[in-house]
């Protein structure tokens, strides 16, 4: 993972707002393949609420503001 390229701020655990305002505590940072396209990214964002609930993946870290 190129943990260069993330801010400093967005590392597990840390609250996350994604654009459109929903929150959520990150959870993993890591690989994922996009289903559609069969890209793979590298450092796809795995959020949850911070309540607990169905997780999301954010394939673009620049989409994150800091919670």
């Amino acid at each position: 993972m190129a943990d260069r390229q993330l801010p400093r701020w967005l590392r597990e655990g840390a609250v996350a707002v994604e654009d459109g305002g929903r929150r959520g505590v990150v959870q993993f940072i890591g690989e994922w393949e996009d289903p559609a396209t069969r890209r793979i990214n590298p450092c796809a964002i795995f959020l949850r609420p911070e309540g607990g609930g169905v997780e999301w993946i954010v394939a673009d870290h620049g989409t994150l503001t800091q919670g």
